[in-house]
């Protein structure tokens, strides 16, 4: 997927950060012509090196039954503002902590430490997706053995994020209403490896007369993929109530030691606590 956007292709100048506290940078020589072939071959070495990272950050996070969750969207689908009423409704429940991926900037990250949350900057420069290496570097900064749920907010784009295993146990979607419906058929990749879709801001439906729910949906189940679909707004407390059971659910069978819950059952019984 990289190959589609331009990051960490042969002959780019463009630096990759890796990790919260990066102080050095890598820079592809610009010295000689492309080999046909090369970028493919990088790429699929970078995705098998990134995916060995990824199951040694699933290893650390299942020692302490941690479940970690994945949340990726285009920019403004509502990710930061969607963690920060999640925690709300968590408070005294389950202990949090977050992962935050941006191109610059803290803001997210103080965001939500001013919620009294552990989280963990990580600024990409000009890669438009977080990868497991980073990952692995921001865990180092937070104590697993504190916390519940580890939420990472990707980077905002539709493409790459998803092609890139973090060491996560459940990708969560976000598709705002400002958006379009038909996302999901535009940008199948990310939507196919979605275990829950959230149709985010849902309290400007009233006034978008553009975006319709079930339109959306179709276009979801027609990737072939039965992940429960919620509408959720951040404005609105009592619409999380379906996604916090979920969450605790997935909790749950995570400390048993259990792999996550089949996000299709654990959506009927959220519904069902919800109720």
């Amino acid at each position: 997927m990289c190959g589609t956007c331009g990051c960490a292709v042969p002959g780019d100048h463009r630096v990759h950060a890796h990790g919260p506290h990066a102080d050095h940078e890598h820079r592809h020589d610009e010295s000689r012509e492309p080999v046909p072939g090369e970028a493919v071959a990088v790429l699929t070495r970078l995705l098998d090196a990134n995916d060995r990272e990824a199951a040694h950050n699933r290893e650390h996070l299942d020692a302490q039954g941690v479940l970690a969750v994945n949340l990726m969207s285009s920019p403004g689908a509502g990710k930061t503002r969607l963690l920060e009423a999640t925690i709300d409704a968590l408070a005294g429940r389950l202990r949090v902590a977050v992962i935050e991926g941006d191109l610059e900037t803290e803001n997210d990250a103080l965001r939500i430490r001013a919620k009294g949350v552990p989280a963990v900057q990580i600024t990409t420069g000009t890669a438009c997706h977080l990868d497991a290496h980073m990952v692995h570097e921001a865990l180092h900064e937070i104590d697993l053995g504190k916390v519940d749920i580890l939420f990472i907010e990707n980077v905002g784009n539709l493409v790459c994020p998803a092609a890139f295993d973090l060491g996560q146990h459940l990708n969560v979607t976000l598709l705002s209403v400002t958006e379009g419906a038909d996302k999901p058929a535009k940008y199948p990749v990310m939507f196919r490896a979605s275990d829950l879709l959230l149709l985010t801001k849902t309290d400007l439906l009233p006034v978008i007369d553009d975006f319709d729910p079930q339109a959306a949906r179709g276009h979801f189940r027609a990737l072939a993929n039965p992940a429960p679909v919620f509408q959720v707004s951040a404005k609105q407390p009592e619409t999380l109530a379906p996604w916090i059971a979920w969450l605790e659910i997935q909790r749950a069978h995570r400390r048993a030691g259990a792999q996550p819950q089949d996000p299709v059952q654990a959506s009927v019984q959220a519904w069902t606590a919800a109720a």
